[in-house]
């Protein structure tokens, strides 16, 4: 699996992440949505040269142009909840994809909440084969959700290509990944943070997506 860190790479980026990350911008949950859309649509353009073209003759007011246009043919999948924003991002991008969604979440296993399973009960996803397969979702901390989503969708048709796409990772999240996903898998992440603390949080990280984006949860 081939792992791109876009925080090894100066751009703007890495600006709304440091405002993610920040406890007062976190505040206003429509910036805080806003700027995970921002960095899913500059992920998408990055991606976006990854994909293979075919030339395309366009005619103007004055003449024919000849374009080279993307033929990947994409599916769009999103961990559900917090993947939305980010979705949103990828999805202003790849605006002619299709889309899949995949409720994979989290929950405790003991009284302590230091160990995690992961649940997986629904998914609407179109079939794969074929596709160019991005996977999106905002935090891969343990790489249990990403995983459990990327094992559904490749059972509905073995993709041509696969990218899976987070804002910030963790080194235990993506070797977990590296020892499920095949070997020509792209994981791009706009940081891969140290670890994570005894609740299986993301350190620093910027808190739970999800919360910050839509509000507490019971």
């Amino acid at each position: 699996m081939k792992v791109i860190n876009l925080s090894e790479n100066l751009s703007v980026v890495n600006q709304y992440l440091a405002e993610l990350r920040d406890k007062k911008y976190q505040q206003n949950r429509l910036l805080f949505r806003n700027n995970t859309v921002r960095i899913g649509e500059m992920m998408a353009y990055e991606i976006s040269k990854t994909l293979s073209y075919k030339p395309k003759k366009v005619t103007t007011p004055l003449d024919v142009a000849e374009v080279m246009v993307p033929k990947d043919d994409i599916l769009l999948a999103t961990v559900l909840r917090a993947g939305l924003p980010l979705h949103d991002g990828f999805l202003r991008v790849f605006d002619r994809a299709q889309n899949a969604f995949v409720s994979a979440y989290r929950m405790y296993t003991n009284r302590e909440h230091t160990e995690v399973g992961i649940h997986t009960e629904y998914m609407a996803s179109p079939s794969a084969k074929g596709k160019t397969l991005i996977i999106v979702d905002p935090m891969l901390a343990t790489g249990g959700s990403m995983a459990a989503a990327y094992e559904a969708l490749v059972k509905t048709g073995k993709p041509a290509k696969v990218h899976i796409a987070c804002v910030i990772g963790t080194p235990e999240g993506v070797e977990v990944l590296r020892q499920t996903v095949t070997d020509d898998t792209t994981l791009w992440c706009a940081a891969i943070d140290p670890g994570m603390n005894e609740h299986k949080y993301i350190v620093p990280g910027f808190g739970d997506c999800g919360d910050l984006c839509y509000g507490e949860k019971l």
